[in-house]
Order: structure tokens, then sequence, then C-alpha cells
């Protein structure tokens, strides 16, 4: 009583047996319409393999959230920069306690920038500060509206425009 349907099945240039590590795994390949594909992680013990996990999953959903909201902003502690500045301008337009925690907040935003730069064995305060002062000048003069695009290149050191370099 059970049946198959020919319309289930798909083309595959060759489908194969192959031995990864001590598992057996089945490689399809070459196969007509891929609508998926599957991620083979390895590592030295159950804990790394746990956060390659992990990091995997992070970024397959921030592929996701990319396509599904059509968005995407610049890196390198760009966003971070602007916000910062931002916040510390509109701050200064209150005067009560809030102003201390907006200040702190903003404060607390370039923690990310500062850290990327730590990371990458660069002079944080120097590249944290010449990066404030970019959106700094993005916000206050209009004819440098392309500053706020601008993050850090961990490569050489220096402040660039993130978004036409491709860090999102």
């Amino acid at each position: 009583e059970n049946s198959f349907d020919a319309s289930y099945l798909g083309v595959a240039s060759s489908v194969t047996q192959e031995r990864v590590a001590d598992d057996e795994l089945i490689i399809i390949r070459g196969c007509k319409s891929t609508r998926t594909a599957s991620i083979i992680l390895r590592g030295a013990n159950s804990f790394l393999l746990d956060e390659m996990n992990r990091a995997m999953h992070d970024a397959l959903c921030i592929v996701q959230r990319t396509f599904e909201s059509k968005n995407v902003v610049p890196g390198g502690g760009a966003v971070e920069a602007a916000l910062s500045i931002y916040l510390e301008e509109f701050a200064t337009t209150l005067g009560s306690r809030e102003q201390l925690a907006i200040a702190e907040f903003a404060e607390a935003l370039l923690t990310i920038p500062k850290n990327l730069a730590v990371n990458a064995a660069k002079d944080a305060t120097d590249l944290v500060a010449k990066l404030r002062a970019y959106h700094h000048t993005a916000q206050v003069d209009d004819s440098k509206k392309e500053l706020a695009m601008c993050g850090l290149n961990l490569e050489t050191g220096k402040i660039r425009n993130n978004l036409k370099a491709g860090v999102l």
C-alpha cells in the first residue's frame, strides 16, 4: 500500500560514499536544483565543536536576517561610534540624571571598536579617537556625510569607508 511518486526524485551527477576521519558520509554532488547544503564541522574535542557550531549558527542567522531585512550597515565599529557621538550630543540637552545614564551608554558603545582594535593588535586609543572625529565631522558638517560610513581597517590600522570596502 506504500506508493512513491517519481516527481520526488532529483538529479545529481554523482553520489558517493566517502570516509571523513572516522565517519562514513554520503556525498551528493552536481544537483540540478540545489536548495540545501551540509556543513561538516570537525574539531579536536566536543568543546571546540560546540564553539564552532555556535559560531556557524550565528553566522547563518546573520545571513538570514540580512536577506530578510535587505539592509546592511558598515562594520568596523562605524555604527557604534556614530551612535556614541549622537547620544553624547543628545545627553547634553537633558538636565536630569538621565544625562549621566545616556552618556555612560554612549561610552559603553565604544567598547566594540576598542575591542576590535585591541584584538587586531592596534593602538585602540588612537584609532577610536580618529574614528570618533570622523563621525563627529559627519554629524555636524552636511558636506561630509560620507564620513558616516567610516570604520576601522584592522589590516592597516587606519580609518576607511567600510561600506565601499565591503565590511558590513
